[in-house]
């Protein structure tokens, strides 16, 4: 298939998944865009843009701008995200999460009904503080973000953004089911997509004015499509471990014949949140700041900000951090090895058991590196190039770049499969072998 796009829309199944998922998307989108009631939009959004920087900046990206309008959907996927990573935290430490992981189907879903609990009772503790941050929120001059303060606005609002978390939540997983893709990591992706047309436009009106020349933005775009080729590249890159399965007897003389494989180790196994743990812990300086006084923790927010070294250098200490630490838990390569001991399989030169989970261990420790250095490049990059061409915002940063891509490739390959299923199945009915002459029976 030279072009499929062509094709998407020629297989019936494939056709409406991708409907499905578009008309799930700008329902969602144009939630995003509905204000709850009781707020005076303008005060929040003028001062907003001073919290750019904050926690509440990368909250509102993650969002599509839906925290700073204040809209019904403004606490987005991430109260079902957050708590999917608290159970996938905790399997490290709780042996009966851990179980029910490894109890298949069953386990599972019960574990994503806990994860449903979970997400209820964090997004209305989130609701609740963000109504209470709304009810304090002035303006220039005094004015007030919430035009009726009091009781009676916390609890409607708490309860409107809460329910609006629970439908998202719903949304995502009926993407998820019926549409193509994962439909959380979707959501996410069309949110930060969203904002692209307005930082272009930042980008084109900064142009207009002399704030950037043409070399200044011809590098800038050269710059930023070969980033995301090389993205690109390190996202499907991976360390393939050779895997024997030798020849085994089946019963009723029926063989197995030996087979070999690979074990595919990803060098980027964490994906981007390791990125993601380093900016919420690196942020917290400013964001207290924001709120405080002190002068102490402004004078550490200043040495915390982007451009200073110390911030350059603790970003990239903690990005390697976290990347050893989310591998280490998302990766186990000791249920690996009895995986591997149980069907038979064995790595050449390695003996079953204990040494493969070691030869595992090592090979991933040491491809690791590369990739959290990879990630803090990715995460750090985009500073340098504002930096260096004078801009003082444009679309992608590392954390959005990441997630940009890595949920595009996803989609693309489920695209794929499902062409190649069709193509198959579509050779095998054209292939049918039909017998001539008398049918025996046996």
């Amino acid at each position: 298939m030279a072009n499929p796009i062509p094709n998407l829309f020629k297989i019936p199944e494939l056709k409406e998944k991708i409907f499905f998922t578009l008309l799930a998307l700008l329902i969602y989108r144009a939630g995003a865009h509905i204000t709850a009631p009781g707020i005076d939009v303008g005060v929040l959004q003028e001062q907003f843009r001073q919290l750019q920087g904050t926690l509440f900046g990368v909250y509102d990206l993650f969002v599509g701008g839906a925290l700073s309008r204040a809209t019904v959907f403004a606490l987005g996927i991430m109260p079902y995200i957050s708590a999917s990573i608290m159970f996938q935290l905790l399997a490290a430490v709780i042996p009966t999460i851990e179980k029910m992981q490894k109890e298949g189907e069953e386990g599972r879903k019960k574990l994503t009904q806990w994860t449903r609990y979970a997400t209820v009772g964090l997004a209305f503790i989130q609701a609740w503080g963000y109504a209470v941050f709304l009810q304090n929120f002035s303006g220039p001059e005094g004015a007030r973000a919430v035009v009726y303060p009091g009781f009676g606005f916390l609890l409607s609002t708490a309860l409107i953004l809460t329910a609006g978390a629970i439908f998202i939540m719903w949304l995502g997983e009926q993407i998820t089911e019926r549409g193509i893709g994962n439909g959380m990591s979707l959501l996410i992706f069309f949110s930060i997509v969203e904002t692209l047309p307005a930082a272009l436009g930042r980008t084109f009106e900064s142009f207009s004015t002399g704030g950037i020349g043409i070399p200044a933005l011809v590098a800038l775009a050269v710059v930023i499509v070969g980033v995301m080729a090389a993205v690109v590249a390190m996202t499907m890159a991976a360390r393939k471990i050779p895997v024997q399965i030798p020849r085994k007897v089946l019963g009723r003389g029926r063989i197995r014949e030996g087979q070999k494989s690979f074990i595919p180790l990803r060098i980027n196994s964490a994906g981007v949140m390791p990125i993601i743990f380093a900016q919420s812990i690196i942020i917290v300086p400013g964001t207290i700041a924001a709120f405080s006084q002190w002068e102490f923790l402004r004078g550490l927010s200043t040495t915390f900000q982007p451009g200073s070294w110390w911030y350059y250098l603790s970003y990239t200490v903690l990005i390697v951090f976290f990347t050893y630490f989310y591998t280490a838990i998302i990766f186990n390569p000791v249920d690996l090895a009895e995986n591997l001991k149980k069907q038979g399989a064995f790595i050449p030169g390695v003996k079953p058991g204990a040494r493969t989970a070691e030869y595992i261990d090592h090979v991933l420790s040491r491809i690791t590196l590369p990739g959290s250095l990879y990630l803090a490049a990715v995460a750090l990059l985009p500073f340098f190039i504002f930096d260096l061409f004078n801009i003082q915002a444009f679309f992608f940063g590392g954390t959005s770049l990441l997630i940009v891509v890595g949920v595009a490739l996803d989609t693309v390959q489920q695209m794929q499969q499902h062409m190649l299923l069709r193509h198959y199945e579509g050779f095998m009915k054209k292939g049918r072998v039909r017998f001539r002459g008398r049918q025996r029976y046996m």
